[in-house]
């Protein structure tokens, strides 16, 4: 689907989905739990889709010949992250399969533990086959490759016989989404000594217990909006907890940071999902802005920092791509006039579509229905707002 977008001032009260990081680790959690609990305001998203069909077949006793269930994570890291060692404790393993680029992206801190235990894996063919026993024990992990590694465990490890703990072997990158997972599982009845970040101590025979639980309004789809605002469009931001465990919460200080000119920097190891949207107010502010620490954003759905870069860069912005984050001098407006890649990546659609508001010429989305990654009702809360498009599909 590819979509045309007349510049347009959007203007209204927008409140954006539910929160796919909050939704993926309550959804997991409910699956682990006894009685009976109800969650509210889940995401329709592929992500969650995702997350919960592999709840479900981890759940079915059915399963092929050698006993281990088929998981499809689609194109959700975050699934196939957690629920890597969670399959390993509950079934003895799995079979992994993916989407586009997830099979690609790096599961080296859990393939180091696995060598360290002598748990088999194997990756061929687009399929990963996890097969062994997780005991209890000491876990080692480093902490600036993904915080969800961490999650991952931290759901695992509870379930085991005896107590563990996990290590970190460098210091700990988006902690928040750390936090976040600390406090579902708080929530869910199950206990862990939390060390500065650096350790995790995990009491084993822990059972989660379901709860009646809403899911957040989304603070990383907020950001859009923040950016649209920023741009001059009168979008008021609505339904938002600014005291949630949610790490993109920042956007609402990022905001007000950029909007005094000058150059500043901002370091966005702890909020890497903020950048497109961080990138687009930067386009049209006075100063120049540095992006740093965001060296991760390379094995996202897409090449993140070079998406952003061609997609800005073709809508007349003054960006520059560096090895680790971006530059970008501000101007007054965006000449648009351009058909630009969504790369297949959800945050990169939404990112040329609050830009396109301020170009001078239409911009033509290709590849937008990926916004259903995360966001489904996107183009219809953009065109509620204002927003002029012609869709093809």
């Amino acid at each position: 689907m590819d979509v045309t977008i007349t510049p347009a001032p959007l203007a209204g009260r927008i409140t954006p989905p539910p929160s796919k990081s909050q939704a993926h680790r309550a959804v997991l959690a409910m699956m682990l739990s006894q009685g009976v609990g109800d969650l509210r305001n889940l995401s329709q998203s592929q992500d969650i889709e995702a997350t919960k069909r592999c709840c479900a077949a981890l759940k079915d006793p059915g399963a092929p010949c050698d006993g281990l269930p088929m998981l499809d994570c689609g194109e959700s890291g975050s699934t196939l992250r957690f629920l890597i060692p969670v399959a390993l404790a509950l079934r003895g393993g799995g079979h992994f399969t993916g989407q586009g680029r997830l099979m690609d992206r790096p599961q080296k801190p859990y393939f180091d533990i696995f060598d360290e235990k002598g748990i088999f894996y194997d990756q061929l063919y687009g399929v990963l086959t996890v097969k062994g026993t997780l005991l209890p024990g000491i876990y080692r992990l480093p902490g600036d490759v993904s915080s969800q590694f961490v999650t991952g465990l931290l759901y695992a490890l509870p379930l085991l016989d005896g107590d563990s703990e996990i290590v970190l072997t460098s210091p700990l990158e988006s902690r928040d989404y750390v936090a976040m997972t600390l406090d579902v599982l708080e929530r869910f009845g199950v206990k862990v000594e939390n060390e500065g970040y650096e350790r995790f101590q995990v009491p084993g025979k822990q059972r989660f217990t379901a709860v009646d639980m809403t899911i957040e309004a989304d603070w990383s789809q907020a950001g859009f909006w923040y950016a649209a605002a920023f741009l001059g469009n009168a979008v008021e931001v609505a339904g938002m907890d600014p005291n949630s465990a949610q790490g993109d919460r920042v956007v609402a200080e990022l905001y007000w940071r950029l909007a005094k000119p000058g150059d500043v920097a901002i370091d966005v190891s702890g909020c890497p999902d903020l950048v497109p949207p961080l990138a687009v107010m930067a386009a049209v502010r006075q100063g120049e802005m540095r992006i740093v620490n965001a060296a991760r954003l390379r094995i996202k759905e897409s090449d993140r920092l070079s998406a952003v870069t061609q997609v800005l860069r073709a809508l007349g912005a003054d960006i520059a791509e560096l090895p680790d984050g971006l530059r970008i001098a501000g101007q007054d407006r965006l000449k648009g006039g351009a058909a630009v890649d969504s790369f297949n990546d959800h945050r990169i659609a939404m990112m040329a579509a609050v830009a396109a508001t301020v170009c001078a010429a239409p911009v033509t989305v290709l590849g937008a229905e990926c916004v259903r990654k995360s966001y489904p009702g996107f183009w219809d809360d953009y065109k509620a707002l204002g927003g002029q498009l012609e869709v093809r599909e």
